[in-house]
């Protein structure tokens, strides 16, 4: 659980957006950050993104709704969600667990993930989905 990233306070209402600014979330954070992290999978390795979780109630898209594309591969289970104007991914429902969706921790305003230090990488090359 992070609360503070650098000098930035983790907020319990904290706002996330795409580089250009079209889409807008509010997220939900009571406890900060919680557990941030890197995935091995083939869409993680490529887009780069150190990713946290919340419950799908505490994610709210403030504007660009409209503006958000989906992504699906492999199982077609999560489901991936990215700017259409400047290709940020912000956010995706879980696979491994649906009942939260992932978000995109360097879209969190005024945070630098850079400031997290060691994020752990999960192993999404053998997620349990496909044993």
């Amino acid at each position: 659980m992070i609360k503070q990233v650098g000098e930035t306070q983790i907020r319990e209402k904290h706002t996330a957006s795409c580089h250009c600014g079209t889409v807008e979330l509010e997220l939900t954070l009571p406890r900060g950050i919680e557990e941030p992290r890197r995935c091995d999978c083939s869409m993680c390795r490529r887009r780069g993104a150190i990713v946290a979780s919340v419950s799908l109630e505490n994610l709210r898209i403030v504007k660009g709704q409209e503006a958000l594309r989906l992504y699906q591969f492999g199982t077609r289970t999560a489901q991936h969600f990215f700017c259409s104007v400047c290709g940020i991914y912000t956010h995706h429902q879980r696979r491994s667990n649906p009942t939260q969706y992932g978000y995109n921790v360097a879209c969190l305003e005024g945070v630098n993930p850079f400031e997290l230090g060691n994020v752990k990488t999960y192993d999404g090359v053998h997620h349990p989905a496909d044993q």
